[in-house]
């Protein structure tokens, strides 16, 4: 194995794999399937690019090269190639932030190691942002998005048992108004099952937005059921006429508006009385008129479930 590749931070030196501290492998995302790719082209051509890290005296801390590390072991290779960024772990941590791009670092692997710089190295978010070049909401951002995470839903992102991008696009507009705890049913319920974005997205449409026994399929795994459901909708929301397309965004209002008020209305803070004579007043008007909803709504199921 060549001890001097080329590298930016200087030459590569050949390192034990024993040396090496994975304090840091928390901080990236596994792929399963760009892994493979990885341990077939290494097969057979070795490693191309050295692992980076951080030398401390004896000790090199690893930063980036986790896959090329495993892919190591599988091929029972007792050396790698491992290049210095920096003589400290948050300087070390910065430089790898600065020049990694999008491609090489995602959103959630940028906040991981922006959250390590601030909970572990006493780092402010302004210090952060100007040691960066970046701006202080680029930095609180991520570190958002990170607080954001339920450690279930960390855990699946990380072990790359579910999709980061089905997460962050198709998910997490979802956790506002169905809560931290439907979020964790759903990808507690599809983790490790190898569904396309697209499959993800109409499970997340039918489980969030659906009847509760299309939740109960979900829940138990049973996705064959859902996804022929699915495939059995129309292509063309569009083929609607102007009155069904406003009936139909009354029911998605109608659901929307339900679910915020089971949310709120156990709020410690609703507690004046002017809100009170008033929220009784509204109660009583929404409670004469429920039994009619219920059965009309009922009688809409029943009928849209016979076509």
């Amino acid at each position: 194995m060549n001890s001097h590749l080329d590298h930016p931070a200087g030459p590569a030196v050949v390192v034990e794999l024993s040396q090496l501290d994975l304090r840091y492998e928390g901080c990236r995302l596994k792929s399963p399937v760009a892994e493979a790719r990885l341990l077939a082209a290494i097969a057979q051509v070795g490693i191309q690019q050295p692992l980076q890290g951080v030398e401390l005296s004896s000790t090199r801390i690893l930063l980036d090269g986790f896959k090329r590390l495993r892919c190591a072991k599988k091929l029972h290779l007792s050396t790698v190639p491992f290049v210095s960024l920096a003589p400290e772990e948050a300087a070390g941590i910065i430089c790898l932030l600065r020049v990694a791009n999008d491609n090489a670092l995602s959103l959630l692997e940028q906040a991981r190691f922006l959250d390590e710089l601030k909970a572990g190295c006493g780092l402010s978010v302004a210090e952060i942002a100007q040691q960066l070049s970046r701006s202080k909401a680029w930095v609180s951002l991520r570190l958002g998005v990170l607080a954001e995470l339920s450690p279930v839903v960390r855990e699946a992102l990380f072990d790359g048992s579910f999709p980061v991008y089905s997460y962050l696009y198709t998910l997490r507009p979802h956790r506002r108004l169905n809560g931290t705890a439907a979020i964790d049913e759903f990808v507690t319920a599809l983790r490790g099952k190898k569904l396309s974005a697209r499959q993800i997205e109409q499970l997340a449409h039918g489980f969030f937005r659906g009847p509760e026994s299309f939740r109960e399929q979900i829940r138990h795994g049973h996705l064959t059921l859902p996804l022929q459901q699915l495939k059995d909708l129309p292509h063309d929301p569009d083929g609607c006429s102007e009155f069904e397309r406003l009936c139909l965004a009354d029911l998605e209002q109608a659901q929307k508006v339900l679910v915020r008020l089971m949310t709120k209305s156990s709020d410690q803070r609703l507690s004046s009385r002017p809100f009170r004579a008033q929220a009784h007043l509204l109660c009583a008007g929404l409670l004469s008129r429920l039994p009619a909803f219920t059965k009309t709504i009922q009688t809409l199921y029943d009928h849209c479930g016979h076509t």
